[in-house]
This record gives structure tokens, C-alpha cells and sequence, in this order.
């Protein structure tokens, strides 16, 4: 009874030279939309906050569009030549037709396969667009918009008009850091979009193209969770039978996510050091 070959799971399977610095780096970077996907479902399921939801249903939606794009436009991977395959064919040869062949004829077969390249080519499944590039384009657009459009933090707690913000009050990012953030971002992308052609899965058309897409993608999909906001369809949906079962929420736009969670902390901190001078005073008293 012959053994099932085994099969890689192509979702984390990448290949790299392993002597290439920055094809290790590459292969980490191609990891990034299965690490995003993550902290997407983690910050939902912490956060319960609906932006987050909605931003990650328009990454879905990006998503599908790209499954649907590569089978539109069917466009194969770039091939790879190389001699790679040489020695596992050599090696093939050698355990399974060696005694059928004799050593003579086979040594000749080895000979053609040495100087015979072969053609690779990584990845499964069609190459135009790149879903890597259009699933980090689509993302670091996305954030980009809601950092500097809809992202409206409110300025640091005062104890009264005239006073300085209170120490342990959180500061929110400021439209500078918004923007380093932005760029950042940008920059993640552009990383993963060039790490798919270094590493060979893809040519600098279908990186493009992946890129075009999810930026289109992510622009397409604020303007309609804008008008869904303006017209009240958020509202609506917090507070349906789901949303309320759910506890969805929807601060993130109007406040800083670890600001009320950082009051309360700091609050909570605050109170134990004025009781545990409490207690050192009483201590000394007795005494």
C-alpha cells in the first residue's frame, strides 16, 4: 500500500533562499495579511467597537474582489528557470529506474538533465492582481483615512479652563503622529507589495495592479461607511436586537480607544497611593 503523499498548507507556505538576507525578510513580510487578519478579530472581539467591524468587512469585500479579479483575468505567475529541480529529478532517477536502466544509460539521462534548466513557478492559482498587495493597500489606505479624515480625538481632561491637563490624563495622537502612523503604514505595504516581486510571485504589473485595486477598494468603501454614518444606518444597526446583544459600540471615531480604560487605571492607581499613605500615617501614629 503505497503512503499519501503529503501536501504544504499554502496559506503560510513561502518560498526563499535561505543564503538571501532579504529573502528571509521577504518570506516574514508575506506573513503580514494573515497577522493582520489577527489583530482584526482580536480587536473586534476586545474592543466590540463597530468601526473596527466595518473596516474589516471592506477588507473581506477586498478580498473577494481580488478571488473574483484573478479568475476574470486568469494571468499565470512569472516563471522561474533554474537548475533547482536537477537534483531531486538526479535523485529520482537514481533510487527508481537505476537497476531497470543499468548504471551506463542512466549516467547519460543525468548528464542531459544537468545542463536541462527547469521551469518553476511559485504559488498557487493565478497571479493578476496580487492579493498580498491589494489586501495591504487596502489596509494601510483605510487606516490612513480614518487617522487623518474621520478620526477626531478630544483634547486631554482639565480640572478647569484655565489649568494645565491633569498629569495622568491620556494624550492622543496629535495630527503629527496620525500622519507618522499613516506613513508607516504606507510603508508596511509598499514593503510586501515589492517583497512579492523579490521573492517571484508575482511580475511588477500584478503587484500594481493589486495595489490600484485596493487603494480603489478602500477609498470606495470609506465613502460608503460615510454616508452609511451620515444617514444613520450605524446608529440603526447599534441599536438593534444584535448590536445590543453584542454591546457594539462606536467611540473609536469621536475618542481615543485606551483613553476611558487609562482614566480609570490612573484613577484606581491613585486612590491606592493616597491609601497606602493613609495607612503609613496611621501606622506611625500608633506607634
Amino acid at each position: 500500500m503505497e503512503a499519501t503523499p503529503l501536501a504544504s498548507l499554502s496559506l503560510t507556505h513561502v518560498h526563499y533562499n535561505p543564503h538571501d538576507p532579504i529573502s528571509y525578510l521577504c518570506a516574514w513580510l508575506a506573513l503580514a495579511p494573515q497577522t493582520l487578519c489577527v489583530i482584526y478579530v482580536t480587536l473586534i472581539w476586545s474592543t466590540r467597537e463597530v468601526e473596527i467591524l466595518l473596516m474589516f468587512m471592506g477588507q473581506m469585500g477586498c478580498e473577494a474582489l481580488n478571488f473574483l479579479l484573478k479568475r476574470l483575468i486568469k494571468e499565470e505567475r512569472p516563471k522561474r528557470t533554474s537548475n533547482g529541480g536537477t537534483l531531486i529529478a538526479r535523485a529520482l532517477l537514481r533510487h527508481s529506474i537505476k537497476d531497470c536502466v543499468g548504471v551506463r544509460p542512466l549516467k547519460r539521462v543525468e548528464k542531459r538533465l544537468t545542463h536541462r534548466s527547469v521551469i518553476e513557478m511559485y504559488g498557487k492559482g493565478y497571479g493578476m492582481p496580487s492579493s498580498h498587495a491589494q489586501f495591504l493597500a487596502y489596509f494601510s489606505i483605510s487606516l490612513s483615512l480614518f487617522l487623518l479624515i474621520r478620526h477626531n480625538p478630544p483634547t486631554p481632561p482639565q480640572s478647569s479652563p484655565s489649568s494645565q491637563p491633569l498629569p495622568y490624563s491620556h494624550r492622543p495622537l496629535n495630527l503629527l503622529q496620525r500622519s507618522l502612523l499613516s506613513v508607516l503604514t504606507m510603508a508596511l505595504a509598499a514593503s510586501v507589495a515589492l517583497s512579492r516581486i523579490y521573492l517571484n510571485y508575482h511580475t511588477p504589473t500584478q503587484v500594481s495592479v493589486g495595489c490600484v485595486a485596493g487603494g480603489a477598494c478602500a477609498i470606495a468603501w470609506f465613502g460608503a461607511t460615510e454616508w452609511a454614518r451620515r444617514e444613520g444606518w450605524v446608529d440603526v444597526g447599534l441599536d438593534s436586537w444584535a448590536g445590543r446583544m453584542g454591546r457594539w459600540r462606536d467611540l473609536v471615531v469621536d475618542e481615543d480607544l485606551a483613553e476611558s480604560g487609562w482614566n480609570v487605571w490612573e484613577e484606581r492607581r491613585k486612590r491606592r497611593r493616597e491609601q497606602r499613605r493613609v495607612n503609613e500615617v496611621g501606622r506611625k501614629k500608633r506607634r
